[in-house]
């Protein structure tokens, strides 16, 4: 029986063809550079302080007036919040990495498993060294209802999620014949990308400024690690002999 995903020289072969003869860089590329971008500008007005008045706004909106320990909603929307939240977190985001990791090798899918392995291990590298060269304090404007341990800027829930998600959902996606599913599977990574993102917010663990700032880092660096993939493959294919 042929493998169910095919394989990462088709799938690069397909996209680009697709989107070259729209006259114009690859779509994947345009995306990642311009939430690389946004990262950048938002990073400057983070260090500039320029953020700080509706970071606050935000956080203070989804507390309850005058007690800045509770949440807006019942209780169960704060139980769900923890819940979401664990989405993003390293050991769910590496063991669904693992197993895809592992799927793809059994199915001999190597290329498309070094791809994940890259994508998830390099945005974990790149998010510790983020957080640690911004160094920037964690909200005290209102109480945490989560542990954390690490810097506030940028989120690595949100920022991981988009890594891990957006990847995960691409390659599924690529195998649907119907736009339909394929949009059905991309819709569905963004959407448990945002709702991790929103989640580490109302739970008062993170300024809003840092999950934008995850989700333009995430999504840039899957770009970036599939725009390379993609470069990877058109050289191996040119040194083919005719």
């Amino acid at each position: 029986m042929p493998p169910i995903y095919p394989t990462l020289s088709i799938l690069v072969r397909k996209s680009l063809k697709a989107l070259m003869a729209m006259g114009g860089l690859p779509l994947v590329a345009l995306f990642g550079i311009g939430a690389f971008a946004f990262f950048v500008q938002l990073s400057e007005e983070v260090l500039e302080g320029e953020t700080h008045g509706w970071d606050e706004a935000v956080l203070l909106a989804m507390r309850v007036p005058g007690d800045m320990s509770n949440p807006l909603g019942p209780h169960w929307l704060e139980e769900a919040a923890r819940d979401i939240t664990s989405l993003g977190g390293y050991a769910v985001l590496w063991l669904v990495s693992l197993a895809a990791i592992g799927y793809l090798l059994m199915v001999r899918e190597r290329a498309e498993a070094m791809l994940v392995a890259v994508s998830v291990a390099g945005g974990t590298a790149l998010n510790s060294l983020l957080k640690i060269g911004f160094g920037r304090p964690r909200p005290e404007l209102v109480s945490p209802l989560a542990d954390v341990f690490t810097a506030s800027f940028p989120s690595g829930h949100a920022m991981m999620s988009a890594v891990t998600y957006l990847t995960l959902g691409v390659m599924l996606a690529q195998t649907q014949e119907k736009r339909r599913a394929a949009a059905f599977i991309l819709a569905m990574a963004a959407i448990v990308t945002v709702l991790v993102g929103v989640s580490r917010i109302y739970l008062g663990v993170h300024w809003p400024s840092d999950v934008l700032a995850g989700w333009c880092a995430g999504a840039a660096w899957a770009m970036f690690c599939w725009v390379a993939a993609a470069w990877f493959d058109m050289r191996r294919r040119a040194k083919r002999p005719e």
